[in-house]
């Protein structure tokens, strides 16, 4: 394996390497050099694994270790791997990658054993009998669980990834293991085919990516990154190679230039340094030019400097030395030293103008920082002793994993749970600060609400209102680095649909799901046996007529206890009441076949529509986009999260959703004898003069409407005002509109959509 990075100096400020300006600065971020840090690796004995294991390790747990190793040998024996080469070189590779990490022997030994018993059927106790129950814990939380059967792929990751990370937060070295096995893997899958092999990698990219920045271990993060980028998009990976290697000549004379400055500044100012070139990764280049739409010669901060210092002093004197050579550009001076990432990672970063005019970008930290950097929670064990003092980076682990034990007592299933932490792996990060001035981290776009289950799932739930920098703001306001904020609650707050589509964080989703899941369980099940029973008679089916065998087969492929269990799906969405139907049908069909009584085929009839009262519940809810009314053409999405959605028929998002998925759409119409009031939006074009607000709220007051909320903008000579007004139907909004068209200085009015 290459080393991920190069000193261009020996350590010592003006001690540099006299050929620097003849060779190509190297990076710590090597995908992108001629042969990349992922070609096939060298064949790896268990000798070679040894030389490692001894630097650290005593004889005592060689021996063991090397226990390990020929059982797994022997179980691996005649099993071979897609290249060709024997299975145990895997487990093997697993291993020298934990052994990089220094990992106990209990993790070499699981390393070595991960695999026997999902391969090779070999029982848990043998293991527990043969290495003891902490390695058998970590095979075991590393093994799949192939001996269920699960409906689609997603189930199958969802649960495999839920018993992984909850084997992980009892015992990181799980996950280290993981990470090392994804690693090997994805470095050797050359061999698979195109399909396996781009859904892999995106699973890698999607998951294993972020969990390796989430634990700090950034040169498995980076690796693992391009690997990834390698294996889905192959040509974009090789033009952007090509391009980075002839890009390499024409910045070489810049580069040593600005090297020569630094350290010859350094030593100056009496600071011994380490000063390394940096490149940046294949994808990080990539995705900079895709998100910002800019070509590759665009993209000028490819290449920059780490500066590796002796004391926490020397950071920020190094910045000032820096500062006062080059000019900095403004905003791009960033302190990850005094408020650390969410990793834990600490430096201090700033971009300057080099010589040229050409961006430089440098990284500042000390010798820990820049160890920690790279191996992360690695680098300091949580399990090492039970009476050491935990570090920040432990604390931030720690509570990152218990967080996941929070998130999935609260989930559903496995793919929801696979959802959550999905969403809550997102590395970039805010930060704000609690009304007692402490710290609190969140991903990029969290909302106060976030901010708010942060803290407490019970605060969460009962969050009224909330001030930002002492100003009382939306629950959906979204948190900028340094507000302050705090909380209100009330014992009459609870968490609504809306809030699901606008919170960002896993745990607090998770939370306001299972709350949901609580108090609508019983509209849930009305409402899926309702659309169950509509969809059985299109089928000429009775539903009180299914036999019990039909209805005890449907329950055990759909994995429910009981029939409301399966109402209660279709009531949220989450299973079509029309695919449930077709297969009651098919099940009474085969049924008949084996009782020589098979039905007979009919032309089905047409599905009677789902009829809205507006009161069902927060199962049936009103679309905010288009809010229809009564007397408005309607149809409904049935929504995984918040049930049965309605739209007005003319609603273009529900026109672009139904373009997508046009199976979860179904009729609805609107019942009789409603009585109650539906929110409408108002939009109205006024002249700008005195008392022209209050002369149109009076018309609207006028005629029997609520007005609920109201926003005004101006627009050249005219303001335009938006109204959220409450009516009884179609006929009461256009009875509004004539009364408010006569108002003088109102130029147009109308009905608005979102």
């Amino acid at each position: 394996m290459m080393t991920p990075e190069t000193a261009l100096s020996t350590g010592q400020a003006g001690m540099v390497n006299p050929d620097h300006a003849a060779l190509p600065v190297n990076q710590f971020d090597s995908a992108a050099t001629v042969v990349p840090v992922f070609s096939l690796p060298k064949v790896v004995t268990f000798s070679h694994l040894a030389q490692t294991l001894e630097t650290y390790l005593p004889p005592a747990d060689m021996k063991r270790i090397l226990e390990a190793f020929r059982f797994a040998d022997e179980k691996h024996l005649g099993q071979i791997r897609k290249s060709g080469e024997p299975y145990i070189s895997h487990p093997l590779a697993v291993a020298e990658i934990c052994a990089g990490w220094k990992l106990d022997a209990q993790a070499i030994m699981a390393a070595l054993l991960h695999d026997v018993v999902e391969d090779q059927g070999v029982a848990l106790d043998e293991l527990i009998e043969r290495f003891g129950a902490p390695v058998a814990a970590m095979v075991d939380g590393l093994s799949k669980l192939e001996k269920l059967q699960f409906k689609t792929h997603v189930d199958a990751q969802g649960e495999n990834f839920r018993k992984m990370l909850l084997a992980m937060a009892r015992d990181v070295r799980v996950i280290l293991i993981k990470l090392a096995d994804r690693l090997h893997n994805m470095r050797t899958l050359d061999v698979m085919n195109r399909p396996k092999r781009y859904r892999i990698a995106l699973e890698t990219m999607e998951v294993y990516v972020p969990i390796a920045h989430r634990l700090g271990i950034n040169n498995l993060y980076r690796e693992m990154q391009d690997l990834a980028f390698h294996n889905m998009y192959p040509f974009r990976y090789d033009t952007l190679a090509k391009a980075i290697k002839a890009s390499r000549g024409n910045r070489r004379a810049l580069l040593g230039k600005v090297h020569d400055a630094v350290s010859n500044a350094l030593e100056k100012n009496g600071i011994r340094a380490e000063i390394y070139g940096r490149e940046k990764t294949l994808y990080g280049i990539y995705r900079k030019m895709r998100n910002q739409n800019l070509s590759f010669s665009q993209v000028l901060d490819i290449y920059g400097f780490r500066i590796v210092v002796d004391t926490l002093p020397q950071c920020y004197m190094t910045l000032g030395v820096l500062h006062a050579l080059y000019k900095p550009i403004p905003g791009k001076v960033q302190d990850y030293i005094a408020i650390p990432k969410l990793n834990n990672y600490q430096s201090l970063h700033t971009s300057l103008i080099g010589p040229y005019g050409a961006p430089v970008e440098f990284q500042i930290r000390t010798h820990e920082m820049h160890h920690v950097a790279e191996t992360g929670v690695a680098a300091h064990w949580l399990y090492k002793t039970e009476n050491e003092t935990l570090t920040d980076l432990q604390k931030h682990s720690l509570g990152w994993l218990q967080s996941l034990l929070d998130i999935q007592q609260q989930t559903g299933n496995s793919a929801e749970f696979f959802e959550h932490v999905k969403v809550d792996l997102f590395p970039d990060s805010v930060y704000v600060f609690t009304p007692k001035s402490k710290i609190i981290a969140l991903p990029r776009a969290a909302t106060a609400l976030d901010f708010a289950y942060n803290i407490h799932s019970d605060i969460g739930d009962h969050t009224s209102s909330v001030k930002i920098n002492n100003s009382v703001v939306p629950l959906r306001t979204e948190l900028q680095n340094g507000d302050i904020v705090e909380i209100i609650t009330s014992p009459t707050a609870h968490p609504t649909p809306a809030w699901l589509e606008f919170v960002r964080t896993g745990k607090a989703r998770s939370r306001i799901r299972s709350y949901l899941r609580s108090v609508n369980q019983a509209d849930s099940i009305k409402l899926g046996k309702r659309l169950l029973q509509q969809s059985l008679k299109s089928l000429h089916l009775d539903e009180t007529a299914v036999p019990q065998p039909v209805i005890d087969k449907l329950l055990y492929e759909t994995g429910s206890k009981t029939l409301d269990d399966i109402y209660t799906d279709i009531g949220v969405g989450k299973r079509l009441s029309v695919l449930v139907a077709r297969r009651i049908a098919g099940l009474i069909d085969e049924m008949g076949r084996k009782q020589g009584t098979a039905i007979k085929e009919e032309e089905p009839q047409k599905i009677e529509p789902v009829i809205i009262y507006g009161s069902e519940g927060i199962n049936v809810q009103l679309a905010s986009c288009c809010l229809p009314i009564p007397g408005d053409t309607i149809i409904g999405e049935l929504n995984m999260t918040r049930g049965l959605v309605v739209h007005s028929a003319e609603c273009q998002q529900a026109k672009k959703l139904i373009a997508k998925e046009p199976e979860k759409w179904i009729n609805v119409d609107w019942g009789e004898g409603l009585n109650r009031s539906f929110d409408c939006y108002l939009r109205l074009l006024v002249v700008e003069e005195k008392g022209i607000l209050a002369r149109v709220t009076a018309e609207i007051s006028g005629s029997d409407a609520n007005i609920t909320a109201v926003e005004m903008e101006t627009q050249g000579e005219f303001n335009l005002l938006k109204f959220t007004v409450q009516v009884d139907d179609r006929i009461h909004l256009a009875r509004l509109i004539r009364r408010v068209r006569h108002v003088p200085g109102v130029r147009k009015v109308g009905r608005d959509r979102i």
